[in-house]
C-alpha cells in the first residue's frame, strides 16, 4: 500500500515539475530578481555565505546550551522534589 502511495507521489512530482519546467525559463535576458550581477556581487554573496555558517553554528549552539540547562535544572527539581519526605503526592 505504501510503495503504491509512494510511486503516485514522485509520478506527480515528476509531472508538476515536467509541467512547470516552461515557466521556469529565464526571463529578463537571464538577469534574474537581484539585476546584474558582477564580480563584486558574487564576492559578497560569497563572503555573506562564509560568514552565515560560523554565526548560526554559534547561535545554535547557545541555544542548545540554554535547552540543556532548563532540562538540568528541571531534573534536578524533580529530583529534590521526589527527595522531600513533605511531598508524597495526593492527600
Amino acid at each position: 500500500m505504501r510503495a503504491h502511495l509512494l510511486t503516485r507521489v514522485l509520478v506527480l512530482a515528476v509531472f508538476l515539475s515536467l509541467a512547470a519546467a516552461p515557466v521556469a525559463e529565464a526571463a529578463n535576458d537571464g538577469r534574474g530578481l537581484y539585476g546584474v550581477t558582477n564580480d563584486k556581487v558574487v564576492t559578497n554573496a560569497g563572503f555573506i555565505v562564509i560568514a552565515f555558517f560560523p554565526i548560526f553554528v554559534f547561535v545554535m549552539s547557545m541555544l542548545q546550551r540554554a535547552l540543556e540547562r532548563r532540562k538540568e535544572a528541571r531534573l534536578a527539581a524533580q529530583k529534590a522534589l521526589l527527595g522531600n519526605s513533605q511531598w508524597r503526592g495526593g492527600w
